[in-house]
């Protein structure tokens, strides 16, 4: 049957993809941030997953305060390439998996998750930032990929613990996908770590705070479920409140997992910047 076998968490930071759009990662701003991911880009190619589902929040590009899903999962055969401003990035298409993305959004409907269905979804640097991140820049993504938004952008967004709670119907879910022999998932939970990129805290960064989410997520993310929006704005910055989206990640893996790489680097544009693997319960009885 298929499973979620892996998980990344990471920043979906849009100077990333600047930077390596216009081949800039060996300058000395921004030589110390991708060497830390040069390990988590050779696990990837290692693991090779089949399919990613992909949890980010959408920057204006397919809603905005006219149209707001809590959750929205893009069904589509493709994703065209948001241009925000400057023109889409020049990078591979993203290839869909509708038959799966169909088979997610029954099974999260019918267990009481209100998803919206979505098949013209174009998506932005929330989504192709940290598929760069662990690609870098290949003719095509080496993996199927089906968007889930996530509102993080207007109050109220949901909380850690309905997001923790999405990632294990998303599990289940996968689990039963009848034509998912052999099929491996990974799920990406993007955005954050601390930042705030408005009003009198602009440039926040909160390095212990960051670094004691990092520590938690794979013993005891049901702990960090019960951190409230106000604690996470004051804590993290506006744009902390992102990290629910690592919860969606850490739920959809079994409770037993291991830590394969981690990179964390402070500041990338404004931003501490943060990367986490994880490898289930399933990737370890096969090893």
């Amino acid at each position: 049957m298929a499973e979620v076998v892996y998980g990344v968490a990471t920043s979906h930071v849009p100077a990333i993809g600047a930077a390596i759009d216009n081949g800039k990662e060996n300058t000395p701003y921004w030589r110390p941030l991708f060497e830390g991911y040069e390990g988590a880009r050779k696990w990837m190619a290692d693991a090779d997953p089949d399919v990613i589902i992909l949890a980010y929040n959408d920057h204006a590009s397919a809603f905005d305060l006219d149209l707001i899903p809590t959750f929205a999962i893009g069904v589509a055969d493709e994703f065209p390439i948001a241009d925000e401003g400057y023109g889409p990035r020049d990078i591979p298409k993203v290839v869909g998996y509708p038959e799966l993305a169909w088979h997610l959004a029954e099974s999260l409907i019918l267990n009481g998750f209100d998803m919206t269905i979505v098949n013209d979804l174009p998506v932005d640097h929330g989504l192709t930032v940290p598929l760069s991140i662990m690609y870098g820049k290949p003719d095509k993504w080496p993996a199927k990929v089906i968007p889930l938004a996530v509102n993080v952008i207007q109050y109220p967004p949901p909380t850690g613990q309905r997001c923790f709670a999405l990632g294990r119907a998303i599990r289940n879910a996968v689990q039963t996908f009848p034509d998912g022999d052999n099929l491996k998932v990974a799920v990406f939970g993007t955005g954050g770590m601390s930042h705030q990129l408005q009003g009198e805290r602009a440039g926040w960064i909160n390095t212990p705070f960051d670094s004691a989410f990092l520590d938690r997520l794979a013993d005891d993310p049901e702990g960090l479920t019960e951190i409230s929006h106000t604690e996470l704005l004051r804590d993290a910055g506006s744009e902390g409140i992102e990290l629910v989206m690592w919860l969606i990640m850490r739920g959809a893996l079994s409770r037993q997992v291991r830590e394969v790489h981690r990179h964390y680097h402070v500041p990338a544009s404004n931003t501490a910047a943060g990367l986490i693997i994880f490898e289930g319960s399933e990737a370890l009885v096969s090893m």
